[in-house]
């Protein structure tokens, strides 16, 4: 089998596009339970998950208790069997069931006493609403939903432009109430969101175009749907493949439009793990290789030019392994063990003309916004640098700058792993 991946510039990984006038949604129905928090976790993964990652599926499992865990996979953002030309070929199938059958594997090769695929895509959509479906999810003790297209989630368990809760989302809401773990990747950490998710979009586009509610064929265009996802976390706007598409333009902009004050920016193979989501006591921390940008917002400004938009005011801090969050009170504190970084490097942080990684740049560089923060972090000469987008027409300028309330930590005594607080503003050239 495939596993499964993310497409670097599709809109929605793994499915098509589509244009939402219709549902742009009524308010969910008095019959959709919305709790005001629970007393569950979520562990959250912004795509690539590798089958190796022990770490992120260990804490699964462990939530899921342990060496008594029955793990539910969802992966109804897959296209349905119908549709996969390769379905017949376990070498070649990346459908729903084949997806849910590989996650159910390495769930059980890590541990897990139980892992089934919750049998529920756009061929059994009627699932979603099934008694027996139901009890199977009551029977589980923890979930994971699997990347792909967010809106098949909207389709299959949130009863499309309806957006009320399917018995089977029921369900998995009450068990995250009662102290279960839901989990998943890409997509599936997409679709946690509350208002406002994003479904799709470039950094260039978006600073340049602004967003627009629905899905769209153009996969550069700057998206989200204002009913939102689940909703199990809405302390900020999810993104997810971060560093690896650069997204952070098209996260600012997405919150500047929306008024949403906060977004957590996930990195692949890295989980952002939270404690009874909704909560006064909700509680994060940051579990993996790379890492976790939280974008703050309260102080942005915006304003348009006759070159084009821009904001002022932005915070972006970056949180590694071990780093813990508390949302309620915006508080940062780095993993034991990271010390404050001491600024050594002399010279200039390095030049970079593609600070969103743009697709149309051959030569561009994953992870180009946070190596340019890393490196003014640890710079003795400079407080502030500009970056650039490699689009022009407008270029895009962005303005890091370490003032006050900028801090950074590092593991290793050379590498600013940890950054937070710093200052940053977006500009039309």
């Amino acid at each position: 089998m495939r596993v499964p991946t993310g497409a670097r510039r599709t809109a929605l990984a793994g499915g098509t596009a589509l244009v939402l006038t219709l549902a742009l949604a009524p308010t969910a129905g008095a019959d959709t339970p919305r709790s005001p928090g629970n007393r569950g976790s979520l562990v959250l993964i912004g795509g690539g998950l590798k089958a190796d990652n022990s770490q992120v599926y260990g804490e699964i499992i462990q939530r899921a208790g342990g060496a008594t865990a029955r793990i539910g996979v969802i992966t109804a953002s897959s296209v349905p069997a119908s549709q996969d030309p390769h379905a017949g070929d376990p070498a070649k199938c990346s459908n729903s069931e084949c997806n849910g059958a590989y996650y159910a594997g390495l769930f059980e090769q890590h541990g897990a006493a139980d892992a089934e695929w919750i049998p529920i895509d756009l061929d059994h959509i009627a699932n979603a609403d099934s008694d027996d479906v139901v009890r199977q999810v009551n029977s589980m003790t923890g979930f994971f939903f699997g990347g792909g297209d967010q809106y098949r989630y909207v389709t299959t368990l949130l009863h499309g432009s309806a957006h009320t809760d399917s018995k089977v989302l029921a369900a998995i809401r009450a068990k995250l109430a009662r102290g279960a773990v839901v989990s998943g990747s890409s997509a599936g950490a997409q679709i946690a969101a509350g208002a406002d998710m994003v479904t799709g979009g470039d950094s260039y586009e978006g600073l340049r175009d602004g967003s627009s509610p629905g899905y769209f064929d153009d996969p550069a265009r700057l998206g989200y749907l204002p009913e939102g996802g689940f909703g199990f976390l809405r302390s900020g706007l999810i993104d997810t493949h971060t560093g690896a598409y650069g997204r952070e333009g098209r996260a600012l902009r997405l919150a500047a439009d929306t008024g949403h004050d906060r977004v957590y920016a996930l990195e692949e193979n890295t989980a952002l793990v939270v404690e009874d989501p909704g909560t006064p006591h909700e509680r994060i921390r940051v579990l993996g290789p790379r890492g976790v940008a939280i974008l703050d917002l309260r102080q942005a400004r915006t304003g348009r030019g006759e070159s084009g938009w821009s904001l002022t005011g932005a915070v972006y801090s970056y949180l590694t392994d071990g780093d813990r969050y508390d949302p309620n009170r915006w508080r940062h504190l780095p993993a034991a063990g990271k010390r404050p970084v001491i600024p050594t490097a002399a010279s200039p942080v390095p030049a970079n003309t593609d600070v969103f990684y743009s697709a149309a740049n051959p030569a561009g560089v994953p992870y180009s916004f946070l190596n340019t923060a890393r490196a003014l972090a640890a710079s003795a000469a400079q407080r502030t640098t500009k970056a650039t987008s490699f689009e022009s027409g407008p270029r895009f300028s962005v303005t890091l700058s370490k003032q006050s309330g900028f801090t950074a930590w590092t593991s290793d005594g050379s590498t600013a792993h940890t950054v937070t607080g710093l200052r940053i503003a977006v500009a039309p050239e």
